[in-house]
């Protein structure tokens, strides 16, 4: 590395979507701005009524709270770039910020699936078991659960770090991509990558199997105990629907991502999977998970109607009146 005429390379240029014109990457910054704010919002909602709503202070709603910080974390880590290319042009971002961007996205992700494993085993004791769910789900293991995801997935992609610390990048220093996945790295990389690709690989599917295989063999439990229930069905279906809609969208996405050799990979197709995992699930996640939820659109609705009683204290006597 350095020697000869090979050149180090100390910053990446993110070609995003470079080979549309002006208009068109202005008219996606400002479509993509605003599906982040609502994400955003929409999930700081969900953490705001979790956390000041006792009626939601029970297990599935702490573990979705959580979900939704995780996710205004995991869109921010590389939605916020996504926007500066699109909207500035510009498109520079050093080696060092590069990894630790992909580190994020990465360790971000994997508490993901973690977290959906443990959604998925609270959904099985509250339907399947709930004469024991209140002694066995308590507030000090709903914590411990947290907790243990968040560890577990920046533990277990702590390696990730290490993989990336031993590329070497010496000549083109163009990413075919809107954020620093491993795919376009590897290509990128002047070094011999098929090992290190094989270990990336089979780490990253032995997670997302793992957790994948975890959270259907809860799901199929349910079913089980669904069918055999004389009432209650329509509810529990409802819910186990809507976290079946989301495990689709974001395991399926994933696999498509990182299921295939480094050099089979279509960056274009990369690209387009990415913005489904990056931009579009986090925008979706209030609506899957609460806003289709009777009680939380209680609690929001009571939410807007006291904050409205309390900017707005005239209209209320005048209405009472």
């Amino acid at each position: 590395m350095g020697q000869g005429n090979e050149t180090v390379v100390t910053e990446f240029i993110l070609e995003g979507f470079s080979g549309l014109n002006q208009r068109l990457q202005l008219f996606l910054s400002l479509v993509f701005l605003l599906i982040y704010l609502t994400a955003v919002m929409g999930n700081a909602t969900i953490i705001f009524l979790v956390c000041v709503d006792n009626r939601l202070q029970i297990p599935m709603y702490f573990f979705i709270g959580n979900l939704a910080f995780l996710e205004i974390c995991f869109t921010s880590c590389t939605s916020i770039k996504l926007l500066v290319i699109l909207s500035s042009g510009r498109r520079t971002i050093s080696v060092s910020a590069c990894f630790v961007q992909s580190h994020f996205y990465f360790a971000l992700g994997c508490t993901e699936f973690i977290l959906l494993v443990v959604m998925s085993f609270d959904r099985y004791l509250a339907i399947c078991q709930p004469l024991r769910y209140a002694a066995i789900m308590t507030q000090q293991l709903c914590i411990l659960l947290v907790v243990a995801a968040w560890v577990a997935g920046f533990t277990f992609m702590s390696y990730h770090l290490v993989l990336l610390s031993k590329l070497t990048f010496c000549g083109s220093n163009k990413i075919q991509h809107f954020f620093c996945d491993n795919s376009p790295l590897f290509q990128l990389s002047c070094s011999d990558t098929n090992l290190l690709w094989r270990i990336d690989s089979v780490l990253i599917l032995f997670i997302l199997l793992g957790s994948l295989c975890l959270t259907l063999s809860s799901y199929v439990c349910i079913l089980f105990c669904i069918l055999r229930m004389p009432s209650r069905r329509k509810k529990a279906f409802a819910t186990c629907s809507s976290h079946l809609t989301s495990l689709a969208i974001v395991f399926g996405s994933c696999l498509d991502l990182y299921s295939h050799p480094s050099e089979r990979v279509s960056l274009e197709t990369n690209k387009l999977v990415a913005l489904l995992n990056t931009v579009l699930y986090p925008f979706l996640n209030p609506f899957i998970y609460s806003l289709r939820n009777k009680l939380v659109v209680l609690v929001l609705k009571d939410a807007i109607a006291h904050a409205t009683a309390q900017l707005f204290p005239q209209s209320r006597c005048i209405s009472g009146q």
